[in-house]
């Protein structure tokens, strides 16, 4: 689907979520767009996922020219959450030894368990989907714990290679995890996917 809204950026749209006190952190938000992009579920709308991150209700909205922006706003992202997804580009933000560790692993977490997996899922877990596909959607889920397991080994004021060098390794598996589901089950079905996302349009 594509609404032809173009995305303000990542600094904008932070302020933006601000303004509305959205819970959802940015990073959550693309993510879960992009588990949406690839969902099963044909009767998920653009709307529903925008929903989602106040919990299933937007706020409250005054004037129909501040509801055209609002959702202007959100499907310029979602536009470029789409051709990521057809790129096959998704990917994490990448990290270095000054990065708060507790704070990235925290990140991941939600990006992966709260974002991804969510959005996929699009509000049903009695989806039909290949049983290769539900293993590597079941293994995403569980590296999205493995993150809070290294999140415990992390020591303040101490040398946390170790951890921040397992953190890189579940990145990139994640990724790659993330791309297989991409390739093999969401980019077959992209048309299908463009005819069923329109409806949020």
């Amino acid at each position: 689907m594509k609404s032809e809204n173009e995305y303000i950026g990542d600094d904008k749209f932070k302020k933006f979520l601000e303004h509305y006190a959205c819970p959802t952190p940015l990073e959550v938000v693309k993510m879960r767009m992009a588990g949406a992009i690839c969902s099963p579920n044909g009767e998920l709308r653009p709307t529903d996922v925008i929903a989602s991150y106040w919990d299933g209700r937007t706020p409250r909205l005054e004037t129909k020219k501040e509801a055209e922006l609002f959702f202007k706003f959100f499907m310029g992202l979602w536009d470029e959450m789409f051709r990521l997804v057809e790129l096959n580009q998704i990917s994490l933000p990448r990290i270095s030894p000054k990065d708060e560790l507790i704070r990235v692993c925290g990140l991941r977490y939600d990006m992966l368990e709260q974002g991804f997996i969510e959005g996929f899922w699009g509000g049903s877990a009695q989806l039909k989907i290949p049983a290769y596909v539900a293993q590597i959607i079941d293994s995403i889920t569980e590296l999205a714990t493995v993150y809070r397991t290294l999140e415990q080994k992390i020591k303040p004021q101490q040398d946390n290679k170790a951890v921040l060098d397992a953190i890189v390794a579940c990145d990139k598996t994640a990724v790659k995890s993330i791309s297989f589901v991409i390739e093999q089950y969401a980019l077959p079905h992209m048309e299908a996917l463009k005819h069923s996302t329109d409806k949020g349009n």
